[in-house]
């Protein structure tokens, strides 16, 4: 019986699902905004990280968007809705893109070194200079202002739906 109490919370829940909505949104709007960008199609950029927009800011924003519109903005979980998306959108923005600009980094040091290293002493050592890090981790803040953008609007949409 609670299980079907469970189910029937969550098929109600317009915060739950704009979230959903938004990160679905999101990351299949990035294979046409890569195609007009680099005038090639890549299927494999709706399931990547990284790109525009971001779909971290997208799922938040509309989380936040629909819960303050649900139940007020002065409330407390819309309060802990906006700073966990702050902290999200900041992550995504900063420390993560970073991390992508060190994997960068990484990943031409070691295409250097391993030039150097092609002799049939150093062969063994070789295929750890092959395997490359994921660069595409972080957005750029532009990426985080647009998925952000969307996820507000799609939070607006689901929110006056949903009720």
């Amino acid at each position: 019986m609670w299980f079907y109490a469970l189910g029937r919370g969550i098929a109600h829940n317009p915060a739950l699902w704009a979230s959903f909505a938004s990160i679905v949104l999101a990351q299949v709007i990035k294979v046409p905004i890569f195609y007009f960008t680099h005038r090639k199609w890549d299927l494999s950029k709706m399931f990547s990280t990284g790109g525009m927009p971001s779909s971290h800011s997208a799922a938040v924003s509309s989380l936040a968007t629909v819960v303050g519109i649900s139940t007020g903005t002065g409330t407390l979980i819309f309060a802990a809705c906006v700073v966990f998306g702050v902290i999200v959108m900041y992550d995504a923005a900063g420390i993560r893109r970073h991390a992508g600009e060190q994997a960068i980094a990484i990943n031409k040091l070691e295409a250097e070194i391993g030039r150097y290293i092609d002799s049939d002493h150093f062969r063994d050592r070789h295929e750890i200079y092959q395997k490359r890090l994921k660069e595409m981790l972080g957005h750029q803040p532009i990426e985080v202002f647009f998925g952000s953008l969307m996820g507000i609007l799609v939070g607006v949409f689901m929110a006056f739906i949903g009720h």
